[in-house]
């Protein structure tokens, strides 16, 4: 949590006539009704985007909503902005906000869940966001084996099962170097193959399954590697490959 951007967002809030209780939030219009940060987020996310503010300020403002409310739909109304009419949004400061927060120690699954939803899910904005994240710099998460930096690539790496195979086969095969993101490359993996939008090539994939140092019951990971094995590149297109990896041989 970015605390000055969080103290401008809660004064910003102020300014609108909203303002944080013991157990939620009010605004002056009703004060007597308590408000979630959702039901915030949703009410007032949007109208960051509309303040007389340069779109970098605006921008700084929105991620400081986002740490204070933590709540996806605030990141969800970055997305908007950035695809509106009036964006895109200065990437620098879109994908330094999303690098700081994936890197923090305080829970990170609204940055997250949106990267995954609505950066990674669309295929017209999931390889520059891959790269953002991760791929840009993935030899350099390897090298400094930080704890901000092991965060990061974990936490994209798990959410990146849209991701274009060719896209993010680089970076897993750099991490894989990292027994520490061996995890969260086994996640990655597992989404890549589960996930609606899910990209993979088996043959490639299984590759990196045979390397990854796992304990040996490690859930899913005798489905994983049978589904790969036997050459299935999503669960959607083979509903049933799963299902047979998991019945017990007679």
């Amino acid at each position: 949590m970015e605390r000055g951007a969080v103290e401008a967002a809660r004064r910003w809030l102020a300014d609108q006539g909203v303002r944080q209780v013991r157990d939620g939030w009010v605004c002056d219009e009703e004060p007597d009704v308590l408000l979630t940060a959702n039901q915030v987020a949703h009410s007032w996310a949007g109208d960051v985007f509309a303040e007389d503010l340069d779109a970098a300020d605006q921008l700084r403002l929105a991620f400081g909503l986002l740490d204070l409310l933590d709540e996806y739909w605030v990141a969800c109304e970055i997305r908007y902005a950035d695809d509106s009419a009036e964006g895109p949004l200065p990437t620098d400061v879109l994908w330094d906000g999303y690098r700081r927060r994936l890197e923090a120690e305080r829970d990170a699954e609204a940055v997250a869940y949106s990267l995954w939803v609505d950066w990674f899910e669309d295929h017209t904005t999931s390889a520059t966001a891959f790269a953002e994240v991760l791929g840009n710099d993935i030899e350099h998460v390897v090298a400094e084996r930080s704890e901000a930096l092991l965060r990061r690539a974990g936490r994209v790496l798990e959410c990146s099962g849209p991701v274009r195979w060719s896209v993010k086969d680089p970076a897993y095969r750099t991490a894989m170097r990292l027994p520490a993101l061996h995890p969260a490359l086994f996640r990655g993996l597992r989404a890549s193959y589960h996930d609606v939008h899910g990209d993979l090539e088996p043959a490639a994939a299984l590759a990196l399954l045979d390397q990854l140092d796992l304990p040996t019951n490690t859930q899913h990971l005798a489905e994983l590697r049978h589904v790969l094995t036997a050459g299935h590149k999503n669960h959607y297109r083979s509903p049933g490959a799963w299902a047979e990896a998991t019945r017990p041989c007679s």
